[in-house]
């Protein structure tokens, strides 16, 4: 996995300057008025909050009301594809779900950790890309710098440590291939 160290002049600082800490703060506060709360067939005004700061959406796009988008301005969400209730995207660095990919309930899709061989544990991050129909089960975990292959499975509850060839099911915790039977 190829990371980025994040800009922190020590580990409890910010490693963001302050137009984008009000940038964030700015999305947090919007999300949790205007379309946390909203049913379902607010889809709409939810896309279009999400555009508005910054994130690159296709057509025909479902985010749940409930999920959690850390960084909106670093999202690319494919044609056709869904995030589910209470999905996490903690995308320091960018996350680009493909066309018609599932994000399901409460899974955690995370692009940033430390880098424990330093002693003041530096925050490192790394991209994940979910391709194209693809489906990424409940309360799964996909690691920093990942690639979910075209057609693949990420089984429920699943810790997905590598990268998933295209048309595999993977499942367990790390995750790994199920071979199915005949």
């Amino acid at each position: 996995m190829s990371t980025t160290p994040l800009k922190q002049p020590h580990r409890f600082s910010s490693p963001w300057n302050l137009q984008y800490r009000l940038y964030l703060l700015t999305w947090m506060t919007t999300w949790s008025l205007l379309c946390s709360w909203t049913p379902k067939p607010f889809n709409c005004f939810r896309i279009f909050v999400l555009r508005l700061f910054g994130a690159r959406i296709g057509t025909h796009v479902f985010v749940h009301q409930r999920a959690r988008i850390a960084h909106p301005c670093k999202l690319e969400l494919g044609d056709g594809c869904c995030l589910g209730d209470a999905a996490h995207l903690y995308n320091l660095a960018p996350i680009c779900i493909r066309s018609g990919a599932t994000i399901a309930q409460e899974a955690y899709l995370c692009t940033a950790s430390h880098d424990f061989s330093l002693q003041t544990l530096p925050l490192i991050s790394a991209p994940i890309v979910i391709e194209e129909d693809a489906f990424i089960g409940a309360r799964a975990f996909v690691l920093p710098g990942l690639t979910v292959g075209r057609a693949s499975i990420v089984g429920a509850c699943s810790v997905v440590t590598r990268s998933v060839p295209s048309h595999q099911t993977v499942a367990g915790n790390p995750a790994r291939r199920i071979i199915k039977s005949s």
